[in-house]
C-alpha cells in the first residue's frame, strides 16, 4: 500500500477520544478553584508533553540524516508527520502565553506583580522569568515548526522529482543540520519558562537535558506503537524485526539515560544541601512519595528489566506492553515537574501559606552566602511545612485523576487524529531517497 487511508471507524475513535478530552477539561473547569489551577495544569501538562514529543521526531530524523544514517528511511515519514504536530502545538502554548501575558491563569508565581515586589528571588531572576522571554519561548515553535516543514516538503519532493544529482537530498541534509544547534539550545529556554519556571525558586543546570531524555524515549515509544499498529493493518511490510530491534535498543538505552540523569540530578542536589535547591525534591518526597517512587519503577525498573534481554526487543507483544507503560510513566514524570509548583502558586494567592514545603522559598530565602543562616531556617520551615501537609489529598494533584487521564486520552487522539491524517497526504515509503536500499537491507 503506497499511502495509508484512515478509516471510518479509526475516525470516530479517535475524535470520540477528542470528545472525551474536551468533557473532562470542562469539567476540571468548572470543579475548579477560583483561579482554575487544575484545568490549566491539566491544559499545560498535556501541552508541553505532546509538542515535545513533536520535537523530538524532527530532532531525531535530524540527528539520523547529519549522520549519514539510513536505517530509518522506509518508515521516515511516520517522523515526519509526527514533527507536524508543531502546528498545533504551537497554538495549544500560544493560549497559554496569552494567559500569562493577560493574568487569565496563574500558573507561575513570577507572573504575579504583587508576588515579585515582595520577592528578593523573583526580582533578582525577573530578567529572564517575564513576558518578553515566554513570547520568545513560544516564537521557538514557530521556528521548530518552520525546519520541520521545510525538512518534510524537501523529502516529500523527492518523491515527485527523479533526482540523479541528490540535489534535493543534500538540500535536506542542510536543514537537519541547521536545525539541530538550533533545537539543542532553544530547548533548554522553552523548558526552563514552561516548566522549571513554575517553581520559581528552584534551579537545576540538568534540566532541560532530563526533561528532554524524557521525550525522547517517550517518542521513541510512540514511534514503535504506530509501526506496529501500521503493520496490523498490512502497511509497512519492509519495516522488519531488525528495525524494531533498533527502536527497542534506543527505548532501553534512554531509559537508562534518563535514569542517569535523574540520579545525577536528585544526588547533585542532596549532596550540596543548597536550600533553594532541596526544598525541590524534599516536596516531592514526603507529599507525593507514590508519584516519587513510581517514576523510578516504571520509567527504569520496568523497561530495563523487561527489554535486557536481546529477543524481547523483536517480540511485538513486549514492545507493545513497554512502549505503553514508557509513555505513561513519562506523562507522569511531567505530572510530577509541574502539579506539585502549581499548586503551591494556587495556595500563596489564595492566601493560603501552608504550603511552603512545594518548591518556592520564602522571600527572604536567597542562597547567598550572607543569608546563609536564614536559608537553613527556611529549609527548616519548608520540612515541616511539608511533614504537616503530607497527608492532605489535592484532586489532580496529588495523584492523577479520571479528570487527568481522560484529558490525557484527548490530547492523545489529537495528536493521532493530525498525524494519521498527515500520513496520508504522502508516500508512505520515500521511494527515490538514496539510502532507501540500506534501510530495505538493514540487519543488526
Amino acid at each position: 500500500m503506497a499511502t495509508y487511508v484512515i478509516s471510518n471507524k479509526q475516525r470516530v475513535l479517535l475524535l470520540s477520544g477528542i470528545v472525551v478530552g474536551l468533557v473532562c477539561l470542562a469539567l476540571s473547569w468548572f470543579g475548579d478553584d477560583p483561579n482554575h489551577t487544575r484545568f490549566w495544569t491539566n491544559f499545560l501538562h498535556n501541552s508541553v508533553f505532546f509538542t515535545g514529543i513533536s520535537l523530538m521526531a524532527v530532532f531525531f530524523y535530524s540527528v539520523c540524516t547529519t549522520a549519514w544514517g539510513g536505517w530509518h528511511i522506509v518508515f521516515k515519514r511516520v517522523w515526519e508527520s509526527m514533527s507536524m504536530f508543531l502546528m498545533i502545538g504551537l497554538v495549544l502554548m500560544g493560549i497559554i502565553a496569552l494567559g500569562t501575558v493577560f493574568d487569565i491563569h496563574h500558573l507561575y508565581h513570577w507572573a504575579d506583580s504583587g508576588s515579585v515586589e515582595n520577592d528578593k528571588i523573583l526580582q533578582h531572576k525577573s530578567s529572564f522569568l517575564n513576558n518578553f522571554w515566554y513570547i520568545v519561548s513560544i516564537v521557538m515553535i514557530a521556528v521548530w515548526f518552520f525546519f520541520a516543514y521545510k525538512i518534510r516538503q524537501t523529502s516529500i519532493a523527492e518523491d515527485k522529482e527523479n533526482d540523479k544529482s541528490y540535489k534535493l537530498h543534500f538540500k535536506n541534509r542542510w536543514w537537519t543540520a541547521t536545525f539541530l544547534p538550533i533545537a539543542g539550545f532553544s530547548l533548554c529556554l522553552v523548558i526552563w519558562q514552561w516548566v522549571m519556571s513554575i517553581d520559581a525558586h528552584w534551579y537545576s543546570t540538568m534540566f532541560a537535558w532530563y526533561s528532554g531524555a524524557s521525550l525522547f524515549v517517550s517518542m521513541i515509544a510512540m514511534t514503535i506503537l504506530i509501526l506496529i499498529f501500521l503493520k496490523s493493518k498490512g502497511y509497512y511490510p519492509n519495516v522488519s524485526l531488525e528495525h524494531f530491534h533498533d527502536l527497542g535498543k534506543f527505548m532501553f538505552a534512554f531509559s537508562i539515560f534518563w535514569t542517569y540523569l535523574w540520579f545525577s540530578q536528585y544526588m547533585l542536589i542532596w549532596y550540596a544541601n543548597v536550600g533553594e535547591e532541596t526544598v525541590y525534591f524534599k516536596t516531592r518526597l514526603d507529599q507525593y512519595p507514590v508519584l516519587f517512587y513510581a517514576n523510578l519503577i516504571i520509567n527504569f525498573l520496568l523497561p530495563f528489566f523487561i527489554l535486557m534481554r536481546n529477543d524481547t526487543k523483536r517480540k511485538f507483544g513486549t514492545l507493545i506492553f513497554v512502549g505503553i507503560i514508557v509513555i505513561f510513566g513519562h506523562w507522569l514524570d511531567f505530572f510530577l515537574m509541574i502539579k506539585p509548583g502549581a499548586l503551591h502558586t494556587a495556595h500563596e494567592l489564595s492566601g493560603d501559606h501552608g504550603g511552603h514545603g512545594s518548591g518556592h522559598m520564602p522571600p527572604d530565602g536567597h542562597g547567598a552566602s550572607d543569608h546563609a543562616a536564614e536559608v537553613v531556617s527556611h529549609v527548616a520551615e519548608a520540612g515541616h511545612h511539608a511533614a504537616a501537609h503530607a497527608s492532605t489529598f489535592e484532586a489532580g494533584f496529588s495523584l492523577p485523576g479520571f479528570i487527568e487521564i481522560g484529558t490525557m486520552i484527548g490530547f492523545l487522539c489529537a495528536f493521532l487524529y493530525f498525524f494519521f491524517t498527515t500520513l496520508g497526504k504522502s508516500q508512505l515509503v520515500p521511494k527515490n531517497d538514496p539510502y532507501l536500499s540500506e534501510s530495505l537491507h538493514h540487519h543488526v
